[in-house]
């Protein structure tokens, strides 16, 4: 698959099709059930969903159509790609841009949902896209990091970043910007792993009471890294003494802050914009002291905003299908509760953390020395 569509997915930035993305699964269950037979149409999930609000079948939304193999550029599907791994083009359905009007809610859905009929249906986007809206992190240079079982870091971007290690891919806005990101297999999840059932703000409170230097690599996933690096052997490790669990609790903490800042300097060594504001949310978004400490950590001002919830991002895209744009739309939708700010002192301290910890994964083969050099550039500033 990755030898077919090299051409294809290096100018699209990714550089190959990952094992989890929908064109490897498509692929597979073609070659187990054959030919599909005629008037047959792949579905992502949400097609089956806009297909029964609207009673008829209609087009797809590029950013699901991404993982399949969606040309974002081109805006087409690759036929000569398609054809080559055994694809029937007739199989892949229409694709439009995120925000397109669909149609509207049918009386039989309206029936089953209480959906009033009529109700216009519009083409949505996949849920890091969602939170990212609902963040209001859309102005170029914009971060929203997501923090739940793993850490997924979305961005704006007035041109295509391409990654040659293949760990961050784009989605292309409704605005003709694009939206760069990667998913981590390292987050909070670390923390049901190690302390399960465990009262987590009693933690918290012991952790920051003690404060110490120790620093986990806080990999969730037995399949190894994806992002900021591609690592399949990557596992876990603690770098300095944690002799009690508040301790050990505060070096994952930490670890998750320093992958963060690993993720910005691969980022930024892409020629991704990362100067822009950035939003936290996420299930980690709820620890403050966490909370301060990434802030800490990567040294720059983190944003709250007041519900982080992904069908927020959905319901501003939704409202630019009346004509407002999507920045516009968000600046009247979206709140921010709060602002956090870095204190000085506190990023300097953790400078030398975030330096051992790249250099550990530097030694074990992990993040390459360009990266590496990068981020240690970048700490010097």
């Amino acid at each position: 698959m990755n030898a077919a569509g090299a051409e294809v997915w290096q100018e699209l930035g990714y550089r190959s099709m990952q094992p989890s993305w929908a064109l490897p699964k498509l692929v597979a269950l073609l070659e187990d059930t054959g030919r599909p037979p005629a008037g047959a149409r792949l579905l992502h999930q949400v097609d089956l969903i806009t297909w029964r609000l609207t009673g008829h079948q209609v087009p797809g939304d590029a950013s699901h159509a991404l993982k399949t193999g969606y040309h974002l550029v081109a805006e087409c599907w690759p036929e000569q790609v398609m054809t080559q791994l055994g694809v029937p083009v007739g199989l892949l359905p229409d694709i439009v841009r995120p925000g397109s009007v669909l149609g509207t809610v049918c009386a039989r859905a309206a029936a089953a949902t209480g959906i009033p009929e009529g109700t216009t249906v519009v083409a949505g986007m996949t849920d890091g896209c969602a939170a990212q809206i609902g963040a209001g992190a859309l102005a170029p240079g914009s971060w929203n990091a997501v923090l739940g079982t793993t850490l997924v870091l979305k961005g704006s971007s007035p041109h295509l970043v391409r990654d040659p290690a293949g760990v961050v891919y784009c989605h292309r806005g409704p605005d003709d910007n694009w939206l760069p990101g990667g998913a981590s297999s390292s987050g909070a999840g670390i923390l049901a792993q190690r302390f399960p059932g465990a009262d987590l703000d009693a933690l918290t409170a012991r952790a920051a009471a003690l404060d110490p230097d120790a620093v986990a690599y806080p990999l969730v996933s037995a399949g190894g890294e994806r992002f900021p690096f591609r690592a399949p052997d990557a596992a876990p490790f603690v770098l300095g003494d944690t002799p009690t669990r508040a301790a050990e609790f505060h070096a994952c903490l930490l670890g998750v802050a320093c992958l963060e800042r690993l993720c910005f300097d691969h980022l930024d060594h892409l020629g991704a914009p990362v100067d822009g504001p950035l939003t936290l949310t996420g299930g980690g978004a709820r620890n403050s002291y966490w909370n301060q400490l990434r802030a800490d950590v990567l040294g720059r001002p983190v944003r709250l905003p007041h519900q982080a919830e992904s069908a927020v991002g959905m319901a501003v895209l939704a409202a630019t299908s009346s004509g407002a744009g999507l920045q516009e739309a968000a600046a009247a939708m979206v709140r921010i509760d709060r602002e956090i700010a870095p204190r000085p002192d506190r990023t300097a301290r953790y400078a030398p953390v975030h330096l051992r910890f790249i250099d550990e994964l530097t030694r074990r083969g992990w993040l390459g020395q360009a990266v590496a050099d990068h981020a240690r550039r970048r700490a010097a500033q």
